[in-house]
Parts: C-alpha cells; structure tokens; sequence
C-alpha cells in the first residue's frame, strides 16, 4: 500500500514540473541559430590558425591570388605587400568601399571572432564573382568599360587574429601605409580599460608597422573613448595629429564615417561621431643621431 501512494505523489510531482516547465518555454524568447558575438576578449589564449613567429613566414598569396598573379607580372616577378590593415574590420564595410578607391593598395581587415571571419570572407568571394560575371558580359557585348583586368575586390582579405598581440608577427617595420579604428569596443569598466585597443605600449607597435608619413585613423561614438585615445597617441612621440583642414583633401574620410556596420548603426540612432586622425613621423632621436 505504501509503494502505490508513494508512487501516485511522484507521479502527481512529475507531470506538475512538466506543466510547468511548458509555461516557462513559452514565455522564453527564441534564440537565433546564427547568434554572432558582439564583443570578444582580446586578452584571452585563444587559438589562432597559422600565425607566423615572423611576418616572412605568413604566405599571403592564397588570400590575393589574382592581385599576386597579375601583380608579379607586370613588376618582374616582384611580391606585393598589404599596405592598408583595418583592425577589428567587423564586417568588412570599410575595406569593401576603400577597394576601388585604392585599387593598386593591398588591404587586409583583422577580426577576432571567428563567425565575423566566416561571413567576411564569404561576402568577399561573392562580391569578386559578381565583378568577375560583370567582365565577362562587358566581353560578350563588345563594350569598352573601364573596369579592372582582374575583377574588383581582388586587393582585398580578411583573416581571424588578434591585434593586440599578434601585430608584428604578420607586418614589417614601416610596412603599412594607413592603420584604422573604427568604433572599436569602448570596455565602458575601469577595470577592462586594459582591454582598449589604444594603449600606450600598442601605440609603439603601430609606430613599428606604420612608415612615416603614414595614417593611424580613429573614429567612435563614444566620448570617454574618444578622449581616451586622444590622450594615448598625443602622449606617444611618434605621432601627431592631422587637422582638419588637411583631411578634407583626404578621400578615407568618408568612408570612415559611414561605411562600417557600427557607423551606419550610430546614424540609425543619430549619435555622434568622434574622429581623430595621426601621422606617423620621424623617430626625432634617429635624426638627431644622423644629424651628428
């Protein structure tokens, strides 16, 4: 008799949970398959496919291969090198507008999450096939266009690594002619400042890679960010800030403004945009020292 009562209470229980394990599903919001991650920690020891020790090791060919063919050809069997590097490129809008503006520069877009990397490269593929089905039927019709013997996007790529430790190991000194950040993860704690991809230890890093003469661009929505990397790269003396007058003149600008996923997010809410832009110059030491 005890048994049968005891297992009546359990059963009484179970289908109470099942009941109302149901009402809480409903309530519950659905969850995307595809749920892509808005931010990642650039401190962590992640695992990062094919990063070389040096950047004579990196094989950069198979992300350019019609750029490289093409390239060799006609400059005696000569390598191209990147010359432009979006760091945390997002989505890739900035590099896919720059493309045809700079159509002779290499650019190459940094992103740390894989999914982003993923969706990047597929967008990517699909915008040089789409140029390269436009070539052929300008060819079919007979009509002269000035489009490029190799197809547009070819000058471009997108590969997952992390910026904040892994710059040098894929760029030579004085090798980049223009660096970008744009909305970068603002890390709004005190205690993940450390986190801020500007910094005065990474400023020395891309004083490394930038040439002089070169442009360091920054752009976010975010005041406090803003201030904060205004301060780091005044503070480092390898860098000095452009003004505004020049960069009218400069044909980057507003692709910078409007061409990335955040930037187009920050006009959906009508915030602002706060740009600061940086020439990399002369080591003044190095000067003094071939001076004397």
């Amino acid at each position: 008799g005890g048994e049968k009562i005891l297992k009546k209470v359990f059963f009484k229980n179970h289908l109470s949970l099942l009941f109302i394990n149901m009402q809480l599903s409903k309530k519950r919001k659905r969850v995307t398959y595809h749920n892509l991650r808005a931010h990642a920690n650039p401190l962590s020891d992640s695992f990062y496919e094919n990063c070389p020790i040096k950047p004579s090791d990196f094989d950069w060919e198979p992300y350019y291969e019609k750029y490289f063919k093409h390239y060799k050809e006609n400059n005696d069997n000569k390598i191209p090198k990147v010359e432009f590097a979006d760091i945390g490129c997002g989505f890739a809008g900035l590099i896919v507008n720059l493309s045809k503006v700079f159509p002779e520069s290499l650019m190459i877009g940094l992103e740390i999450r894989t999914q982003v990397v993923g969706a990047d490269q597929d967008r990517i593929l699909r915008l040089r096939e789409e140029s390269e089905n436009q070539i052929m039927e300008t060819d079919n019709n007979n009509e002269s266009d000035n489009c490029n013997e190799i197809g547009d996007y070819q000058n471009i790529a997108v590969i997952r690594s992390n910026a904040m430790k892994f710059l040098p190991n894929y760029f030579e000194k004085g090798q980049l002619k223009k660096m970008f950040f744009l909305f970068p993860d603002p890390h709004f704690k005190r205690s993940n400042h450390r986190r801020r991809i500007i910094s005065q230890s990474l400023c020395a890093d891309y004083a490394f890679v930038l040439r002089e003469g070169g442009l360091l661009y920054t752009i976010t929505d975010v005041l406090d960010l803003h201030e904060w990397m205004v301060e780091h790269l005044e503070k480092f003396p390898l860098f000095v800030r452009v003004s505004d007058e020049e960069l009218e003149d400069d044909p980057c600008i507003p692709h910078v403004k409007n061409s990335s996923e955040e930037a187009q997010k920050v006009d959906r809410s009508k915030g602002s945009k706060y740009l600061a832009v940086y020439r990399r110059i002369a080591d003044p030491l190095i000067q003094e020292e071939t001076s004397d």
